[in-house]
């Protein structure tokens, strides 16, 4: 019998189509909500003695830019792709040595020290030195060993900080020797030879691979078992309010009550409220909405629907209700979100530089 080549086209097709019917578990949900834009990505070409130090401080310099950013919406990355460094971090005793293939991501107000020993003094801040005209290589050091550094900035939208909050730590370290992170450092490779070539294209290119980089990261984090015992996280992977997270975020528009989300997680309502209180700080119903407001978020700054159809799509019957609920927990009713968007974007703005 003869093959369509076009075959395996058309399996890879019908596996999608079946994918979509399965269920949206929350972290995935979360993901999918998120808005990650990498920017301000360039190539650390340090030679010994050489050391970079990021402040708390710096956080509140700022440099023209032209894009606005909120302070509150910045993280950082850094990954070694050549040669060995020293990572010192607030809060943590001891200095990290790294090595090729290790990736450190950072929330923002985190304070580190990069270098070549941990004998080397801080000498330079992060925004002391830039990438020359028509260039994103930075140069630094003494002349001696060479260490080779890939940085960059991600910034997220307003939809997406509250999910953030809720899985990005101060600092992640990602080991080019971990089974976990092979899919995270095949992407580090990657960026880190469209980073090294500069060929057409490149740039952008690279700027989708850091933000694959950054989910990435979160994922390996997450796979960490110590972490599925923290907040969120433990909420998510417990057997219990694990099905009913799975359920709200699978359902969103869903008239879910304590009791239909009770039965859900095969708890009495009683039992199950407490539960999910105590690992989530809140009321299953205060969580319900809010999630709803995030989703709503995300709706609204596509701008292609009307006020009705994206209260319907995250459970409510009347743009009335919903607007009631969105200033509640946003601060602000829809139009007034939206018109707050359209002034940052044609504002002239701020970013914070790795």
């Amino acid at each position: 019998m003869a093959v369509d080549e076009n075959c395996p086209r058309v399996l890879i097709f019908c596996l999608f189509v079946q994918k979509r019917g399965a269920k949206l578990d929350p972290i995935t949900d979360i993901f999918r909500t998120m808005h990650v834009t990498a920017f301000d990505l360039h190539r650390l070409e340090a030679t010994a003695p050489w050391s970079l130090i990021r402040e708390k401080q710096s956080e509140e310099k700022v440099t023209p830019s032209d894009k606005k950013i909120s302070p509150t919406d910045l993280a950082h990355f850094a990954m070694l792709s050549r040669g060995n460094c020293w990572l010192s971090v607030e809060g943590i005793p001891e200095p990290i040595p790294l090595t090729g293939g290790d990736c450190i991501l950072l929330a923002r107000g985190t304070s580190i020290i990069l270098r070549d020993s941990p004998r080397t003094r801080p000498r330079w801040g992060f925004r002391e030195i830039a990438p020359g005209a028509n260039s994103n290589v930075v140069h630094c050091g003494g002349g001696g060993a060479p260490t080779t550094i890939v940085c960059g900035s991600l910034s997220f939208d307003r939809a997406s900080l509250k999910p953030i909050t809720q899985l990005l730590p101060s600092f992640i370290l990602m080991k080019a020797d971990e089974a976990r992170t092979l899919a995270l450092h095949n992407t580090v490779q990657a960026l880190a030879s469209e980073m090294a070539e500069q060929v057409p294209g490149s740039e952008v290119v690279a700027t989708r691979l850091a933000e694959v980089l950054f989910i990435q990261a979160l994922r390996a984090h997450i796979a960490s078992g110590p972490e599925r015992n923290k907040g969120w996280l433990r909420a998510v992977f417990d057997p219990q309010m694990g099905t009913a997270l799975s359920a709200i975020h699978d359902r969103v528009n869903t008239p879910w009550t304590v009791e239909s989300l009770a039965a859900a997680a095969g708890m009495s309502r009683s039992a199950f409220a407490a539960r999910f209180k105590e690992l989530l700080g809140q009321t299953p119903l205060e969580y319900v909405t809010e999630w709803r407001m995030q989703k709503a978020m995300q709706l609204l700054e596509q701008r292609d629907k009307k006020l009705i159809d994206v209260a319907r799509l995250v459970g409510y019957e009347s743009d009335a209700a919903f607007s009631k609920a969105f200033k509640r927990v946003v601060g602000a009713n829809p139009g007034e979100y939206l018109k707050r968007g359209l002034e940052d974007q044609d504002n002239a703005g701020t970013t914070e530089e790795f």
